[in-house]
């Protein structure tokens, strides 16, 4: 009893609000946002050095979280440095109760636990999570306010904005009221990624900090620290979050645009000195610090993504640096000329292009578009304003009649029970995975899925000894509970 009402206490006691703010996040203006492998122990680090108040962690699967020692282990637990703090732990989750349970196995090893209702990936919409939640106000509530009551430290959120400001202001001011703490609001609607990124809006942004009485940090359209500067005084936030920005420019929150290399050596150097850290983390933030740069020397690209080990990502970088330095002592007229504000060995961002209609890219007649407000518009070496991204190019190359026009796509049917699209010869109309399940639970096949519980079933009972039965059980019995997914294995008994 007595442990019950100090766990109780514990709860009550917790900060909430701009207290939770000023006090456990010491008035953080300046944060790193929550980025699927991208946001590493590592990287935090290396951000914390250059002006970075606050960081996320990469965003973590609740349920993965909670059914798998090790991914806690490799994703939080041995992630822990007394000089990442402050630091909110972002889950991805569409189920109270799973959320909850993670974020109790989470909660001593960060400062708050963040929901992510933001992500418009299509892997969020096939998990159902992310931004796809954002109609769902019953279920989040609920999310919230459990959350809020179970964990001894805040819950905040990240979202993104409606089309419309009221239903934002509204839908802010529910999660607010359910028990968030701090909200993140990223000024792009759910359609607004790749190519049609466009310009988030800090209209919807000022309006949800006008209309809640939490802390509220904006994100979107930050690139330069006189950014920051001007979207805390165009929208009166607590604090501005930047991804893509710190990826290319770590240095972005100190106002300073240093050389590639100097970044690249430091976080190699961190790399080196918190192992263990993923390589194809590593690659990935080289890419991003060296984007430009790579644009030119093709060859040391092709290296980059070879290389097997972390010594082979440092010699890459070490020639990207030689050939730069080398570079830099020409004439100007000698020297690549790409069209971008600072020479392309200085940390800078990168513009997505302005899109083309991609109707256009498949042949179809020229439709009337809507003028699309893109970011700062800076113009490829080549001039390319390609709307489509570089994966779908080198499909368009391998199919010259694949088809990207959202209009032209077939229309899949989706399943009764999950929303996936469904087998077109299941036999009960459902996804693989409902599928299984259903013809486990009813002992029948389903040739379209290729599941044959009622044929083996048959074969145990015609071959099996005493009528039918192995061993003294039915055939239905002896099915491993290996065929069940998501089944727990029965606990030994002592």
């Amino acid at each position: 009893m007595e442990l019950v009402l100090s766990d109780q206490a514990a709860v009550m006691e917790k900060l909430q609000g701009f207290e939770f703010w000023q006090t456990t996040l010491q008035a953080a203006s300046y944060v790193l946002a929550p980025m699927v492998e991208q946001s590493e122990l590592a990287w935090r680090l290396l951000s914390r050095r250059h002006g970075a108040q606050l960081c996320y962690t990469p965003m973590l699967h609740a349920q993965v979280f909670l059914r798998d020692a090790n991914y806690r282990r490799e994703n939080l637990y041995n992630e822990v440095h007394p000089e990442d703090r402050p630091l909110i732990a972002q889950f991805c989750a569409n189920d109270p109760e799973v959320f909850v349970q993670a974020a109790l196995l989470a909660q001593d090893y960060c400062d708050a636990i963040d929901l992510n209702l933001g992500c418009p990936q299509m892997i969020a919409k096939r998990g159902h999570y992310g931004v796809f939640l954002q109609d769902e106000w019953d279920l989040l509530e609920r999310m919230i306010k459990l959350a809020n009551e179970k964990l001894s430290v805040p819950i905040t959120c990240k979202i993104r904005v409606f089309p419309e400001v009221e239903k934002t202001v509204q839908y802010a001011k529910m999660l607010e009221k359910a028990g968030c703490q701090l909200l993140t609001v990223h000024g792009r609607t759910k359609d607004q990624k790749g190519a049609l990124t466009g310009v988030a809006s800090w209209e919807h942004i000022k309006a949800v900090r006008d209309a809640v009485n939490i802390p509220v940090f904006a994100n979107g359209n930050i690139q330069h620290l006189s950014d920051v500067q001007r979207c805390m005084e165009e929208t009166g936030v607590q604090g501005v979050m930047s991804a893509e920005g710190n990826l290319h420019n770590p240095a972005l929150f100190e106002g300073r645009s240093p050389p590639v290399w100097e970044m690249a050596e430091e976080y190699l150097e961190v790399v080196q000195k918190h192992p263990p850290c993923t390589l194809s983390f590593v690659r990935a933030h080289l890419f991003k610090l060296w984007h430009h740069t790579l644009q030119i020397h093709q060859d040391l690209r092709e290296d980059l993504a070879k290389a097997k080990n972390l010594a082979g990502l440092e010699e890459v970088n070490r020639q990207l640096k030689q050939r730069c330095q080398e570079e830099m002592v020409k004439d100007e007229s000698e020297r690549h000329h790409t069209g971008l504000p600072l020479p392309h060995w200085i940390c800078q961002p990168y513009v997505r292009p302005a899109p083309k209609d991609p109707c256009r890219e498949n042949g179809q007649k020229d439709l009337e578009v809507k003028a699309v407000s893109m970011k700062r518009a800076l113009e490829d070496s080549d001039g390319s304003n390609d709307s489509l991204s570089k994966n779908k190019q080198k499909k368009k190359a391998r199919n010259p009649h694949k088809n990207f026009c959202p209009e032209l796509k077939p229309k899949y049917i989706k399943c009764e029970q999950c929303g996936n699209p469904k087998g077109n010869k299941c036999v009960f109309s459902l996804c693989r995975g409902c599928c299984k399940k259903m013809a486990y639970k009813e002992v029948a096949d389903c040739p379209g899925h290729g599941l044959k519980f009622k044929t083996k079933a048959q074969k145990q009972a015609t071959s099996g000894a005493n009528g039918g039965q192995i061993n003294g059980k039915s055939p239905i019995q002896t099915e491993t509970c290996s065929a069940v997914p998501d089944q727990p294995a029965a606990p030994a008994l002592a």
